[in-house]
């Protein structure tokens, strides 16, 4: 992703649509974290859940001052593992403590000195025993935690097997596709590639190639951007789409 929109591909002239899927992660993002409480966002990839988490909390941090930490986990990450990599994002100096349990004490104390928000991305791959630790630091009265998790379609099934955590879950929020009016009312905003495109073709590339979908919708914008560059043309058509398409799985 690319800062400062972060958007899946580089791609110039890019804009955050606020769709009403962002909004409404605008509005439980809020929330959850005046509460000091835990959510989770869900849905295929490609939807655009990381993009809109990561601008609603860019906003809090720039108009609240809210602390933001942001964690990725890969391959079903151990207890061990979630408390060394909350070690280095928290940038606490010196070694890691060598036994939990002084490890533990560590991270509350930390998490307890002043209030933070956590960004928990690719929630479906933590397993229990990285959930339930979560749950563990969250539970402790002192600590002054906010959690955002955000996963694929898979995190929902994930969370929703971790009874102890998902009766905790604040809010729970799912993505999904960009339904045809959705598509002919934000992709003209997205990108001025689709400004003056006719709102036929707009519909053409939905069917064929994106199907709702903003990461389909930002790999077609930048081989349609490619396109029109090389042929001088002013807009796409149906030809040029058909390229485009060409180079998309």
């Amino acid at each position: 992703m690319t800062a400062p929109t972060y958007q899946y591909v580089d791609l110039p002239d890019a804009q955050v649509v606020t769709t009403r899927a962002l909004l409404t992660a605008r509005e439980n993002i809020a929330d959850t974290v005046a509460a000091r409480a835990m959510m989770c966002i869900h849905g295929g990839a490609g939807f655009g859940k990381t993009l809109a988490v990561n601008t609603c909390l860019r906003e809090l941090e720039e108009t609240a001052g809210e602390e933001v930490c942001r964690v990725t986990f890969r391959a079903r990450p151990t207890a061990r593992a979630v408390r060394y990599e909350l070690f280095e994002t928290l940038r606490l100096p010196g070694e890691p403590p060598r036994h939990p349990s002084e490890f533990d004490r560590l991270l509350k104390t930390t998490l307890a000195e002043r209030p933070r928000t956590f960004l928990v991305d690719e929630a479906q791959w933590l397993n229990g025993e990285a959930f339930e630790y979560f749950r563990y630091l969250w539970d402790e009265p002192a600590t002054q935690i906010a959690i955002v998790f955000v996963g694929g379609a898979g995190a929902h099934t994930v969370l929703r097997r971790e009874p102890m955590l998902s009766s905790r879950i604040f809010i729970w929020q799912q993505f999904t596709r960009l339904t045809p009016a959705e598509v002919l009312e934000v992709v003209p905003l997205f990108h001025p590639v689709w400004e003056d495109a006719d709102p036929v073709d707009v519909t053409f590339a939905d069917e064929q190639a994106a199907h709702g979908n903003f990461r389909a919708w930002a790999q077609l914008t930048a081989h349609t951007r490619t396109a029109l560059e090389r042929t001088g043309r002013s807009r796409p058509d149906r030809d040029l789409l058909r390229w485009a398409f060409s180079r998309l799985a």
